[in-house]
């Protein structure tokens, strides 16, 4: 995923954050280098006084949400005593008074902040913080893809010397298709799961023609479940993972079984392996 993907999730995100809450202003910043982040995504702005904005950990409302690693909000930005004030001009600039902040937190650290406003001085409820965190936790979820399949990629260029290696290379592989299933953004979806498959090929050993003529096609659910039963996960884990039900892991596997000509977890691994279905 692209910085210019990243940035696509983000304004989406703030388009939901807008149409959940009814809220007419939000924006968003990431982390850059150093321990602050910079307000680059806007929706319902009218000036560019927050575009480019950098926030320090701590200071405004959204740093104090990064230290808190937890939403805050004010009722009225500029006479708030529980926040420090030195974004007020910008804030003003922009004419908002009633103002959330809500952290993004991936993997355990804090990416970024997004906010959404109002112009008006109005108490922000625990609904709207609510409702807010949830619009948040799916752009959560897209940019904890985004690092799985920057690790992935890592993995794969890294010289594969022993078993060790291999599955790491397999774990990364079905991690990141468990989370692609997750994604809200149906191309984005389709084109980590197409990565998946370029990986796998890639990774697999070179198929003989009379195995390229029994090429099978699963789909993606019993992909997702034969690369977890690659990586030694029993049925209950798989079932945790994915999100799906033990019966219907069952039900995936028997039918990729049944595809791929095989009778244990076993030969189901090698031969999908040998389809270069999985690494």
């Amino acid at each position: 995923m692209t910085d210019q993907a990243e940035s696509g999730a983000i304004r989406a995100a703030l388009v939901r954050l807008r149409r959940t809450t009814e809220i007419p202003v939000a924006f968003a910043g990431m982390t850059g280098e150093g321990r602050g982040f910079r307000i680059t995504e806007m929706t319902g702005t009218t000036t560019q006084a927050l575009r480019g904005l950098a926030i320090a950990p701590g200071n405004g409302l959204g740093g104090k949400a990064v230290a808190l690693a937890r939403p805050a909000s004010v009722t009225d930005y500029r006479s708030s005593r529980v926040i420090s004030h030195e974004y007020d001009a910008a804030v003003a600039a922009e004419g908002l008074r009633s103002v959330l902040a809500v952290p993004v937190v991936v993997r355990r650290r804090v990416r970024g902040v997004v906010y959404a406003a109002l112009r008006q001085s109005l108490a922000l409820g625990d609904r709207a913080l609510d409702t807010a965190a949830d619009a948040v936790r799916e752009l959560e979820q897209t940019l904890a893809v985004r690092e799985e399949a920057q690790r992935l990629m890592e993995v794969q260029q890294k010289p594969v010397a022993g078993p060790h290696a291999w599955e790491e290379v397999r774990e990364a592989h079905a991690e990141l298709r468990t989370l692609a299933q997750r994604v809200p953004d149906g191309a984005l979806r389709t084109e980590l799961l197409e990565a998946c498959g370029r990986l796998a090929s890639a990774c697999g050993p070179e198929a003989a023609p009379a195995d390229r003529a029994r090429a099978v096609s699963l789909t993606p659910r019993e992909l997702d479940v034969v690369a977890c039963v690659a990586g030694g996960g029993t049925n209950a884990a798989i079932a945790a993972r994915t999100g799906l039900k033990p019966e219907t892991v069952k039900a995936y596997l028997r039918s990729a079984m049944r595809k791929l000509g095989t009778h244990t977890r076993l030969e189901t691994a090698v031969a999908a392996r040998r389809a270069g279905l999985i690494p």
